[in-house]
């Protein structure tokens, strides 16, 4: 094994065993993609050095888990997949008294304002509670603010619009400087929480889970591991939605879900 494999290795064991973060089974190609990146970034020639820096400042492994956690997401992501949830699963959602969504990876919260402002346009969101997960915190707190830079707010319109959008999309938000500050009442029946798919339980019955882009950085081992918790966590004929690279096709859990619009990656509890 080169050393370099070793070192790696190493890190991830020391990271876990110190601050309890598992990426043992993140995609290697992945982690080590990000880590190599941390060297520059870091001014460390070797991952040993590297290692050595973030067990002994814990200032450092938090700049080490943003380069670890990257967060890429824009609002109504794949504008196709949100009209897919209102077309063919806003309708089943309707019939429960009340709703709990669970966001796992939500990162700086873009997917979950674009299911608030779709729950809320549908009637839905004075009787949802969504849960808003993220192993980082400083992305969790970044999306508990709901500010987003005002440069990405022309391509969040355009989304908003194509994914069936009913009103102005400027109603949601106030702009003041450089920045879109969302309207906070989006997010009154939202919690979020930091939470791991590679360490922690599920804690409450869903009905509908959304984890897009995420599963994508993890190995077989930890896919399969966040499939049985959201199986365990969607209540009878609940909806989990993933990302479009992302799917149930090569997992023992496949078999306990039906594509409900397989294209779009939304699948039902069977």
């Amino acid at each position: 094994m080169p050393s370099t494999d070793i070192e790696l290795r190493l890190l991830i064991e020391a990271i876990y065993l110190k601050y309890s973060y598992d990426f043992r089974d993140y995609s290697g190609a992945s982690i080590k993609r990000r880590v190599n990146h941390a060297l520059h970034q870091f001014e460390c020639k070797t991952i040993s050095a590297l290692q050595d820096k973030v067990l002994h400042d814990p200032t450092a492994f938090m700049q080490l888990l943003q380069l670890l956690t990257i967060p890429v997401s824009e609002m109504f992501r794949d504008p196709d997949h949100f009209q897919a949830i209102r077309r063919e699963v806003v309708p089943l959602l309707k019939t429960y008294p009340s709703i709990k969504v669970w966001i796992a990876g939500c990162s700086t919260g873009e997917e979950v304002y674009s299911m608030a402002i779709l729950l809320r346009e549908e009637g839905l969101l004075e009787r949802t509670i969504i849960y808003a997960t993220d192993i980082n915190p400083r992305s969790l707190e970044k999306a508990k603010q709901g500010i987003f830079s005002l440069e990405n707010i022309r391509a969040y319109t355009k989304n908003y619009q194509q994914a069936g959008g009913q009103r102005s999309f400027a109603d949601y938000y106030t702009a003041a400087y450089d920045y879109a500050i969302f309207d906070k009442s989006l997010c009154d029946n939202v919690t979020f929480a930091d939470h791991s798919l590679a360490t922690d339980s599920v804690f409450s019955e869903t009905q509908l889970i959304s984890c897009r882009n995420v599963l994508i950085y993890f190995n077989k081992k930890l896919q399969d591991r966040a499939f049985g918790l959201f199986h365990e966590s969607l209540c009878h004929r609940g909806f989990l939605v993933l990302g479009s690279k992302e799917t149930l096709d090569f997992s023992p859990y496949g078999k306990l879900f039906e594509p409900l619009v397989k294209q779009e990656r939304i699948y039902r509890k069977l």
